[in-house]
């Protein structure tokens, strides 16, 4: 996957994923200067891509062969301010049906504090016949 994300918005962002599969995708990046706001602590936007990122990658796995899945809501909660540091995402699932997803994604600092969360609604699009 991390080869697959070259050259995206999460390949811009420093996000490398860690462990990937229908039940749980994780990942993990790097806090630096460039993606800041200006008060000097890690943009809040970053925390919504990277929820929207894993939970995207997460529902995708889940839902295999059988079509695609497209975002049709990002809810992110700001928890707590990172100026330095590796920080982690981990999304499971919430609820998987046969035309909509939940996932529920949790960001960690190095000591394992939470500081963000969020939740993604998936729609399931199968393969039209």
């Amino acid at each position: 996957m991390n080869a697959y994300s070259e050259g995206t918005f999460a390949d811009l962002i420093g996000l490398r994923y860690t462990e990937l599969g229908p039940d749980r995708v994780c990942g993990e990046w790097v806090v630096k200067p460039h993606l800041y706001q200006p008060a000097g602590i890690q943009n809040g936007g970053v925390y919504c891509t990277v929820i929207e990122t894993l939970a995207s990658i997460a529902g995708g796995v889940w839902f295999g062969d059988q079509g695609t899945v497209v975002g049709v809501n990002n809810n992110t909660d700001f928890l707590r301010a990172v100026r330095e540091g590796t920080l982690f995402g981990e999304a499971t699932p919430l609820h998987r049906g046969r035309l909509q997803q939940l996932w529920q994604v949790v960001i960690t600092d190095e000591q394992g504090r939470a500081v963000a969360r969020g939740q993604v609604r998936l729609q399931n699009l199968p393969h039209r016949s």
